[in-house]
């Protein structure tokens, strides 16, 4: 059996690569030494992926909101019972999710490795569903949504979202909604599944002390040989960079108002290391700004308008990118109009390269640091390498990072006319400023 070797000696790690005759890629990363083994099984299909033209047809699909995640549950329900408790059987800890790009199924384990890995070959490869189950689903998952509908922390982000974007379908609960579910039926599932699960849009993970060419042995008898299908086409709508919205509120039982604040990102057509290095640099700049060692954030602190739940993120794909940043506020207002003054001086004085430097060397330590865990290893490797890029190219993109880049971006980035408040608030008491 032939498979690629791709050593990173100056981290002493190695990758093993092996691509099966349906196009699917099954990447392994020993870790030597570790009790616990960790596999996934992804798929490049989100919530995000509901319109589509399918390799050989030449006119769009368009499916309902939270199809996506809609099969993601239906593949955990097999003709023999329930997969979880065959998981449970073998001692292992299942889970799956859904993003806006990617769908995910994945286990740990100590022990039985080869039949955890078995059960998660077989039952992500056949789907068993039923007009009934369907129906029944629909009212499980309808459940879900109105939990998240009624969830502060939910309706924050997805409020900031559609601050930012007018049609984009990142702006839509990943679950759907009770009317679009109501539209998903058992042959839609099918097409999808038939679609977006194809080999060649899938990959497999395993990270831990296995042995490499079982792994792959254990593919090649378990995947289904053909050849890939093609391109899948994917159709998002047109979006300018303006705002669709500055400021969006909401009422709802918090005991202290919720924000998330950010920035409306059209720099998203980037490809390879040029995606994660832009990444990189916006995540940086926010922790330059008012990051926990910054002086802003302590000012900030200091005056009680932010607290330890204080977070910040920056995601860019293929079709959108934004940052966020907020947690809880007794005024929301007057942390936005901080960082916009910060903004503003920094670009009359300039970043410091001190700062720079120091948040750089933190910034990879943290990485390194989660090369000692399996799971998180998996993780990031499946959020990267849906991008065309690997977890060890963003190791070399920290030591690319420079601060005429960084100087760059934040001039790209932290545009003003390009940033959104949105803030949750209690029901009568809470008046903001």
């Amino acid at each position: 059996m032939r498979y690629e070797t791709l050593e990173f000696k100056k981290y002493d790690e190695v990758m093993y690569r092996y691509e099966h005759s349906s196009g699917l890629n099954c990447i392994v990363i020993p870790k030597k030494g570790y009790y616990k083994k960790h596999a996934t099984f992804s798929t490049h299909y989100g919530s995000v992926d509901n319109k589509f033209i399918i390799p050989g047809d030449s006119e769009p699909t368009k499916v309902p909101d939270g199809i996506a995640h809609f099969l993601e549950h239906k593949l955990f329900e097999q003709k023999d019972g329930s997969v979880m408790d065959k998981f449970a059987a073998l001692g292992s800890r299942p889970n799956a999710f859904t993003s806006f790009t990617q769908t995910v199924y994945l286990f740990s384990c100590t022990d039985l490795f080869k039949e955890n890995f078995e059960l998660l070959l077989n039952f992500v490869q056949n789907p068993y569903i039923t007009e009934e189950s369907v129906e029944r689903e629909k009212g499980i998952i309808g459940q879900e949504i109105n939990m998240y509908r009624d969830d502060p922390g939910w309706r924050v982000t997805f409020n900031l979202l559609d601050a930012f974007y007018k049609k984009h379908p990142v702006k839509k609960d990943i679950a759907g909604s009770i009317e679009s579910i109501a539209n998903i039926t058992r042959n839609t599932l099918y097409k999808c599944y038939e679609t977006f699960y194809h080999p060649s849009n899938m990959v497999i993970t395993v990270v831990g002390d296995v042995d490499r060419e079982e792994v792959f042995e254990q593919v090649e008898r378990n995947i289904e040989a053909g050849e890939s299908h093609g391109e899948i086409k994917r159709i998002y709508p047109e979006e300018g960079n303006e705002l669709h919205k500055a400021y969006v509120e909401q009422n709802m039982p918090v005991p202290t108002p919720l924000f998330y604040m950010g920035f409306k990102d059209g720099n998203y057509k980037l490809e390879g290391p040029e995606i994660i290095k832009y990444e990189l640099a916006v995540k940086l700049l926010i922790s330059m700004m008012i990051g926990r060692s910054s002086e802003l954030y302590g000012e900030l602190y200091d005056k009680g308008l932010i607290n330890s739940s204080f977070e910040s993120d920056f995601t860019i794909e293929n079709s959108y990118a934004y940052s966020m940043l907020g947690g809880e506020s007794v005024n929301p207002r007057a942390v936005q109009e901080s960082l916009v003054r910060e903004i503003k001086k920094l670009r009359n004085d300039g970043l410091k390269p001190e700062t720079f430097d120091r948040l750089l060397k933190a910034s990879k330590g943290r990485f390194l640091r989660q090369m000692n865990s399996v799971e998180s290893i998996a993780r990031s490797f499946i959020n990267l390498y849906f991008k065309g890029v690997t977890l060890f190219d963003y190791l070399d993109v920290y030591d690319k990072m420079n601060f005429d880049y960084i100087t760059e971006v934040f001039d790209k980035h932290f545009d003003i006319d390009r940033m959104a408040l949105s803030v949750v608030k209690g029901m009568d008491k809470q008046q903001l400023p």
